[in-house]
């Protein structure tokens, strides 16, 4: 810039256009390139200006600037050039960097100025030929922007156009989803220019532009913090350029083995911020949200030929309350039969009325397992997951109330049975075995006879056997279907009886019954099912068993 002049508008120059084609050129220069979009930095409290000439009068100008992460103070001016510069006089024109140090001391006319965090302009159909001046400066952080200057503004267009009503329509709200509706950029519509749509989903605030999302998604944010005025370089964390944070600079500096140029920086703390780009839908639906939770929603309009953007008027969305959950009230000792939807959850509260040293909660869950969780007084006491049938005994305190929260299977729906009884010896679910399977033996079956065996416990209880001809296209799904095991023997035909019995083994290695069930068909299907049932009445059912009579004795 300094051994050529640098004139503006300069479309159809060669040295314009190989710095247009090379955008770094400009990154860190004072001149604003016309008709490009550069971004740049600034630190906080230190002011910046950069500088343009329009050579002809009655020349159109826009100018935009936006800021990315923090407010921006800026001010655009115009100050006539010198008489040699407007190609008037005789010789090779001056070079910018010399007009610049002609001018710069004097006070240019101000044009615009501005304060606040939005993407502004200046638009002018007709302005003055002279020097101008945009001077930035950021009070409040060190912060990106992003400048653009053009002086053929109804060519360029390079920002996508808002529709005539730019608001984002929340057209449907749920507990985890809101449905966004927006009306398309004529950009898109009309001059049929590739426009994509981008929503940013976050729980903080709205945003002005897509530069200020992307300053926050930054992780390189670390690289503007400079040192404080009248300090060195030292106390600079050197690890965001590569460097080793080591205070002993006698040593050698070589650079950190690391994917990225050796850059290893302290972990960031996780922004809870989204963005998801969809194409050319005018509709979106949002899911996976959290219920009861305000969200703030913005969409940004992209050019995917010039890679600009533009906001729409942002908005912001309550999800809806979960329901409800009604408080089942456990009666002390009285079984509580339970319903809980696929991934459902329900709550149930044990108070009781007098004293008490124990409390036991006895659970039986009767297809898949299911989640319990039990606070005492709001302290978490119990956290367990329940198939078939468990007892917990908690210690017990005075005048305390118990929250239980049962959370069903991922699978589908679940039931269950709950007892809560602060009496230790009022038990009415039957104990189990650890193995609820049916064994049938091979060897023994007849064409009218199978013989099986299963496992009991210590405790003496009742046991009852039931069979049911299936077909022979029988399978292991069906069988599953039928697997709740809280149905009792009194849904059972009276034909499909075939005997009860009492049962027990002080020696648990011993617990062993077998039982051979006669009178049956040759070649037949048998679904076999074992009832044990307790004191209180309440019946278990084991695992059912498929077994088949052979055809041929």
């Amino acid at each position: 810039l300094s051994s050529r002049p640098q004139k503006l508008p300069t479309r159809d120059e060669e040295l314009f256009q190989m710095q247009i084609r090379d955008k770094a050129f400009f990154h860190d220069s004072s001149v604003i390139p016309d008709g490009a979009e550069i971004s740049s930095y600034l630190f906080r409290d230190t002011p910046k200006r950069y500088f343009f000439v329009v050579e002809e009068d009655n020349t159109p100008l826009a100018v935009t600037v936006t800021p990315c992460d923090a407010p921006l103070e800026w001010k655009l001016s115009v100050q006539e050039l010198p008489e040699e510069a407007s190609g008037e006089g005789s010789g090779d024109p001056e070079p910018l960097e010399q007009q610049k140090q002609q001018i710069t001391n004097e006070e240019g006319t101000e044009l615009f100025s501005y304060k606040g965090n939005d993407v502004e302009y200046f638009v002018s159909s007709s302005s003055p030929s002279g020097l101008y001046q945009l001077d930035l400066l950021s009070t409040e952080k060190d912060t990106h922007f992003k400048v653009y200057a053009t002086t053929t503004p109804e060519s360029d267009q390079p920002y996508p156009e808002l529709p005539y009503d730019p608001r984002i329509d929340v057209t449907s709200l749920g507990r985890t989803t809101v449905t966004l509706a927006w009306k398309p950029s004529p950009t898109a519509s009309l001059l049929r220019q590739p426009i994509q749509y981008c929503i940013v989903i976050n729980k903080e605030h709205n945003f002005k532009s897509l530069c200020a999302v992307e300053a926050k998604l930054s992780s390189d944010d670390a690289f503007m913090m400079a040192p404080k005025p009248g300090l060195d370089f030292s106390p600079f964390d050197f690890a965001h350029f590569g460097f080793p944070a080591d205070s002993n600079s006698g040593k050698e500096r070589g650079f950190l083995k690391s994917s990225k140029f050796g850059r290893q920086t302290s972990p960031k703390p996780r922004v809870d911020l989204h963005r998801v780009c969809i194409g050319n839908k005018n509709i979106f639906t949002v899911s996976d949200l959290k219920p009861d939770t305000q969200y703030y929603f913005d969409m940004f309009a992209v050019n995917t030929n010039t890679n600009m953007s533009t906001a729409y008027v942002g908005t912001f969305a309550r999800t809806k309350e979960e329901a409800k959950q009604k408080t089942v009230e456990l009666k002390d000792g009285k079984v509580t039969d339970v319903f809980i939807k696929r991934k459902g959850a329900k709550f149930l509260r044990f108070a009781p009325v007098s004293s008490h040293q124990k409390v036991t909660f006895s659970v039986h869950s009767c297809l898949d397992a299911v989640q319990i969780q039990v606070r005492r007084d709001g302290k978490l006491l119990l956290s367990q997951s329940v198939e078939g049938v468990r007892q917990f005994q908690l210690r017990g305190k005075a005048k305390a109330k118990y929250l239980i929260r049962l959370k069903g299977s991922k699978k589908g729906a679940s039931m269950l049975k709950i007892l809560a009884t602060t009496r230790p010896n009022k038990q009415s679910f039957p104990s189990l075995p650890e193995d609820t399977r049916i064994k049938a033996f091979d060897k023994l079956r007849t064409c009218s006879s199978v013989t099986v065996a299963w496992l009991g416990t210590q405790e003496r209880n009742k046991f009852c056997i039931y069979k049911r001809e299936v077909d022979d296209n029988y399978n292991e799904e069906q069988k599953k279907r039928e697997q709740n095991q809280c149905l009792g023997p009194d849904t059972r035909k009276k034909s499909e009886k075939v005997l009860c019995k009492y049962f027990h083994s002080q020696n648990i290695q011993k617990a062993v019954t077998t039982e051979t069930i006669r009178g049956l068909q040759p070649g037949k299907s048998y679904l076999l099912d074992v009832y044990v049932i307790g004191h209180g009445g309440h019946s278990v059912k084991y695992q059912s068993k498929l077994v088949k009579t052979r055809k041929f004795c």
